[in-house]
């Protein structure tokens, strides 16, 4: 009875105080009657709110006399019996005060939403909102969206500039279940994460790195809490420490993918020929997110998470889905050949660095010292190419590191008889930091290796002149 007479205390103060606005014969007689001695001088209100207020004063009591009450007491059996009944009641009336809020507050967001979704259910709890920035998926612009986070679904939505009426419109419900939360690092954008869901893959930007840190933990909390509530699905949809943003290949048209941008990549990710903007331009595999031209993206296959219609994806995807096999042997990679992404994953320093070789122009070009090939240096037209624009053996090669231009400060040079390759950084703690690394790859050695100690610009001599092999 406490816990139905709390459970109503909200629409019950709301319906006296409209009443007591609207109708001036309810108004006068409420007043007559608080105007009586047996009311204390205390509203309607008041007199409504000592139930509420009642058991949580009986706790408090109960417990300062048990304090105070000798152990040895004849009433102390019966005490800490009532305590113990008294707490009972007060547990399960504040537990009926937060599924009143709660189901208040879903009602609240039911009508932001236009009385478009149906959200309104006691089984339902929101556990985190605000705005926050989502990542486009073809470039790295930002637009402005809001999150919804239950217990079981995240709601993407975006702003609908009204004064009247709902104030989002849901774009995207992403289920909990086999949602995935990775932290991301873009140079551009600072604070971002990504967010894989079987309808959806969203890389959000948060106001601030706490901004961040407290959406990803409140995603994993709900991940985790999902999980647990579903002991049978256990074992299916265990938390991967090891979480990646590619897509498995046995979730391939089951979970959406993310979308490698299209100014990462200066060539087909699969073909490996360089776009153009007439006869070779930019597609996206539906499948596994990779840029791809219009020839290797000259596929159709049914995706699972797009309600199984056709989509356009790459040859590989398309070999996967439909079972088509291909019996041409994969040729062995070149050394050219080798995934941007998959060194630098593994890298021992990678970074843009402007570069210019022997009096061509300067170009920016994504530089990488991988850590299974640690005395070559790979360079790249962005961080996703699927092949190398050049590479670089160290071994042998001379450093120069004096700035030979005001307008580069943080330049470096590395020569090799009549080779010369010029580097810049954009600032010198970058250029420290690969200049530590080729100063030991220029003699054979390697940051694991006999030099263990780190490696800096006092720690070597002069540059010299190499002696003619």
């Amino acid at each position: 009875m406490y816990g139905e007479y709390v459970k109503g205390f909200d629409n019950a103060m709301e319906l006296v105080k409209n009443m007591t606005e609207r109708i001036p014969q309810f108004k006068s007689v409420v007043e007559e009657i608080q105007k009586q001695k047996i009311c204390g001088s205390l509203t309607l209100q008041h007199h409504m709110l000592e139930p509420v207020q009642r058991i949580p004063r009986y706790e408090m009591l109960l417990k300062d006399y048990l304090r105070k009450l000798p152990s040895d007491s004849p009433d102390w059996n019966d005490a800490k019996k009532s305590l113990e009944i008294i707490s009972t009641a007060a547990s399960h009336s504040n537990s009926a005060i937060r599924k009143m809020e709660n189901l208040k507050k879903l009602l609240e967001i039911y009508e932001m939403l236009g009385e478009e979704e149906d959200i309104v259910n006691p089984s339902n709890e929101l556990i985190k909102e605000g705005q926050i920035l989502k990542l486009a998926a073809r470039n790295t612009s930002a637009q402005e969206r809001y999150l919804f986070l239950f217990n079981n679904m995240l709601l993407y939505c975006v702003p609908r500039f009204s004064l009247v009426g709902s104030k989002f419109t849901v774009r995207t419900r992403v289920g909990i279940d086999g949602m995935k939360i990775v932290e991301t690092h873009n140079e551009e954008y600072p604070h971002t994460f990504q967010v894989s869901g079987k309808e959806r893959t969203l890389e959000l930007q948060a106001s601030s790195e706490q901004d961040k840190e407290e959406w990803i933990k409140a995603l994993q909390e709900t991940i985790d809490a999902f999980h647990q509530r579903h002991e049978t699905f256990r074992n299916a949809i265990a938390k991967d420490n090891d979480m990646h943003s590619e897509v498995s290949t046995a979730e391939l048209g089951k979970r959406a993918p993310r979308w490698i941008r299209d100014n990462e990549v200066t060539m087909c990710m699969k073909c490996k020929e360089s776009f153009n903007a007439l006869t070779r331009r930019r597609h996206h595999c539906r499948a596994c997110g990779h840029v791809v031209c219009w020839k290797c993206s000259d596929y159709k296959a049914q995706l699972e998470y797009d309600g199984g219609k056709l989509n356009k994806v790459c040859k590989d995807c398309y070999q996967i889905i439909s079972g088509f096999t291909d019996s041409e042997e994969k040729k062995r990679k070149g050394i050219l050949e080798i995934e941007s992404a998959e060194v630098s994953g593994n890298s021992i320093v990678c970074s843009f660095l402007q570069y210019m070789e022997k009096s061509k122009p300067w170009q920016k070009a994504w530089c990488v010292i991988p850590k299974q090939d640690p005395l070559v240096l790979y360079m790249y037209g962005a961080p996703q190419d699927v092949r190398a624009q050049a590479t670089i053996p160290l071994l042998g090669y001379v450093v120069d590191d004096l700035p030979k231009s005001a307008d580069l400060p943080h330049s470096f040079k590395l020569t090799q008889s009549k080779s010369v390759h010029s580097f810049a950084a954009d600032s010198e703690e970058l250029k420290q930091k690969w200049l530590k690394i080729i100063f030991l790859a220029v003699i054979g050695e390697t940051p694991d290796g006999p030099n263990k100690h780190p490696t800096t610009l006092d720690d070597h001599p002069e540059p010299r002149k190499k002696s003619e092999c």
